[in-house]
Parts: structure tokens; sequence; C-alpha cells
């Protein structure tokens, strides 16, 4: 077995969640795994002590990693190895999802939802690779157990709201939220994004209360396990949710499907909340559905798939005949971000 070489290339915490079940699957066969943290929204105190972290962008390329993975957009080209997309998350309806940036060998999709388009990407730019394995975040997302609560027998709405000033949902709901708190006897646990605008999360810690809880926490999936119905905008955590077969309730989401109970009025909250804790069949079926689209893969072995998939990259070479664009100025204006420029 060849002695492969793979580096994490991260730019935000949600990072670690995403790239830590394949960490172990990579350790589990006796491979090499290094992090180098780029930029400044990277909690560092967050690595664990037997993780090998790379200083800077000079110890990254004398590494020479065999591969580097990416939940963000970009990676620089003059570090070694093949480039592989694992994306930060699930909502392919966001803007971008699917712009092709050069940067990438390999995407490593999540169903056929992306699965699809990203080959034709792939037949029309010809030179990478798509693969649909999963995402190695929820490789442990149906094994968590769920989030520990003090109070019992209470519905439980998780409420998880996109930070996206354009997107989020968290200052249009704030007050009806205020007020059902107060009004029907549900436990509302609120996960914001670390992203969130800060003002937004003060205000919502303001209502906190025996029925209203603002959860700081990075495992997200143990939040998922325990509601019972989510709230939310666009986030991409609603495919995570849809996932559990869970009923949604969004505000004027992007793209409403009719997997999702979508609102545009915020008088219809609370309505929809009820209709959300007592889904109708059809209102299940269509969640199923959304949910095989989106993910089928529920196995818990996305990293297992992914690690398969690059090896194999490694060994016999990618099927994309094309070379990869320069990205000059692209790569310039990472070259001036990381203060590297050899050559």
């Amino acid at each position: 077995m060849s002695s492969f070489k793979f580096l994490f290339y991260i730019e935000q915490n949600y990072s670690f969640e995403i790239l830590r079940p394949l960490q172990s699957v990579m350790q589990g066969k006796g491979y090499s795994v290094a992090w180098i943290a780029v930029g400044n929204e990277v909690n560092t105190s967050l690595f664990h002590p037997e993780e090998q972290v790379l200083d800077d962008i000079n110890s990254a390329i004398e590494y020479q990693p065999d591969a580097c993975f990416v939940p963000g957009n970009i990676i620089p080209n003059f570090l070694s190895g093949l480039k592989v997309q694992v994306f930060h998350g699930l909502e392919w309806k966001k803007k971008g999802h699917f712009v092709i940036r050069g940067c990438f060998d390999l995407y490593c999709t999540h169903g056929p939802a992306t699965t699809e388009r990203f080959n034709q990407l792939a037949a029309e730019h010809g030179y990478f690779d798509v693969v649909e394995t999963g995402w190695p975040k929820l490789d442990p997302l149906f094994t968590t157990k769920p989030f520990e609560l003090d109070v019992k027998n209470k519905p439980v709405v998780l409420f998880a709201p996109t930070f996206s000033p354009k997107l989020t949902c968290a200052g249009a709901l704030f007050e009806q939220i205020k007020d059902l708190v107060g009004k029907q006897d549900w436990l509302w646990l609120a996960k914001f994004h670390p992203k969130m605008d800060s003002e937004l999360v003060a205000l919502y810690q303001s209502i906190e209360s025996d029925n209203f809880k603002v959860i700081e926490t990075s495992d997200i999936a143990s939040l998922l396990q325990v509601a019972d119905v989510m709230l939310s905008d666009t986030s991409s955590v609603i495919g995570e949710f849809a996932l559990l077969n869970k009923p949604i309730v969004s505000f004027n989401n992007s793209a409403p499907g009719e997997y999702l109970i979508n609102i545009t009025e915020v008088a219809t909250l609370e309505d929809s909340i009820l209709k959300a804790l007592s889904p109708s069949d059809e209102l299940k079926k269509h969640i199923e559905s959304y949910a095989l689209e989106l993910h089928p893969l529920i196995d818990g072995l996305a990293s297992e798939r992914i690690l398969t998939a690059v090896v194999d990259k490694l060994e016999n070479g990618i099927q994309a005949k094309r070379s990869k664009p320069l990205n000059l100025f692209r790569n310039l204006k990472l070259r001036k971000k990381l203060h590297y420029w050899k050559y």
C-alpha cells in the first residue's frame, strides 16, 4: 500500500465537522493527514492536540501532499497534489454551488441532485472528474446521540437560520418567535452560524428562558437528532434535517419544494409549525423523496468512498483529458493573501 500524505485546507470552523470523519478513516488505514488553517476565521484552539497542524503555507508546500481536501471554494495551485472538493454544505440551491473556479481535479458529490449537474459541467469543461460519494460530515449523523435536554415531554423546535443577510430569516421572525415562546409550550433550540450577525444573536439571547435556548456547540448532529421540527430559511442544514425524515418550516426559501412547509408571511409561522408537528402522509412522502435525491447514501461510509475515489485517481490518474486553467489572477490574489512569492 502506498503511503499517501493528505492535506486539509480550511478557512472556516465548520470544516472540522466535515473533515474529521475523513481524517479518522485515513489514519485508520495508515495515511498521514495534516491541516492548514488559512485566514483569521478559524479558531485554532479547536484543533485536537494529536492533530498535525502546519504553521504556514511554506510548511504545507514542504509537506508535499499527494491530495488536498477543501470544504471551501478555492485552493492555490502552488500546493502539490490532487485537489479535491468535498463541499461545505448540502444546499445546492444557493448561488455559487455550481460555479467552476478552475481549482479542482475531483468533485465528490452527495447525491443525484448535484451529481447530474456536475457531470454535465465535467463534460463541458473537461478537466475534472466527478464521483458520487456522499458527504463525510454526515457519517456520524445517524448514530450521534440526541442533545441532552433538561426539559422533557415538550415538542422541540430547532431554529437554524443561515447567516447570509439576503437569505436569513433571523431578523424578520424575531418578534413572532418571541411571541410564540410565551404562547406555546414548546422548547426552542436556536443554533446560529458562526458568521451570523452578532447583534441578531444578542437579540435572541435576550429572550432566553426555560422555553428558549441559544445553543453554542459545533456538534449540530446532536441537535438535529433531538429536534422534532426545524425552522430555517435557505440554510444548507435543511438538507441534513430532511435526511432524518423530519419536517421543516422555511421562511422565504430561495427554491422551495414540496418537502418544505415554506411560508412568506410572518403571521403564518405558528400554524405552519403546528402543521409540521403533525405532518401529513403526503408531506412525509415528499421529504423521503427529496432525501433520496439529495443524499441517498445513509450508511455512514462517505469518508470511505471519498478515500477510495482519491486513491484510485492517485494510482490510475483522473479520466479528464484537459489541463486545468492557469487561474493566474486568482492565484496571484492567493499568493498575496498567503504571503507566498516563491516559484
